[in-house]
């Protein structure tokens, strides 16, 4: 492995922690929503690509990224009207993510563990962005 390789257990973050998940991360909201980002991504690859499931694979992806991204921006934001409306589409992309899951757990009952456990997380990111609008 060189350098600039990184084991699938590693990830890459801003602060200091490194390969689990701990008590800041819950409460780091950038660092929570990379963190559910990349188990989307795991949970994605894991998924059998079909006719029926690649629309609504790719939409969960969208939506599960676009989470934490907008979040990165709401924190950068220069005005109060900008991050109101980067926290709302946070909200609105955890929604989102939320409906995306259960039409893939519908679509593949087996994937059913993964997806509550997602869907779980998703809720909550949904609720907090949703009390800080």
């Amino acid at each position: 492995m060189t350098n600039d390789q990184k084991p699938n257990d590693q990830r890459m973050t801003n602060s200091r922690i490194t390969n689990n998940q701990n008590r800041k991360s819950q409460f780091d909201l950038e660092e929570r929503t990379a963190i559910f980002a990349e188990q989307a991504i795991e949970f994605a690859r894991n998924l059998l690509r079909e006719v029926i499931t690649v629309t609504l694979i790719d939409q969960f992806i969208r939506s599960s990224t676009s989470i934490g991204a907008n979040y990165c921006e709401a924190d950068e934001a220069v005005s109060k009207k900008e991050f109101k409306h980067r926290i709302s589409i946070c909200a609105k992309e955890a929604k989102e993510t939320k409906y995306w899951i259960r039409m893939i757990v519908k679509a593949f009952f087996a994937g059913r563990d993964a997806g509550e456990k997602n869907w779980r997380e998703a809720k909550e990111l949904h609720l907090i962005f949703a009390a800080i609008k």
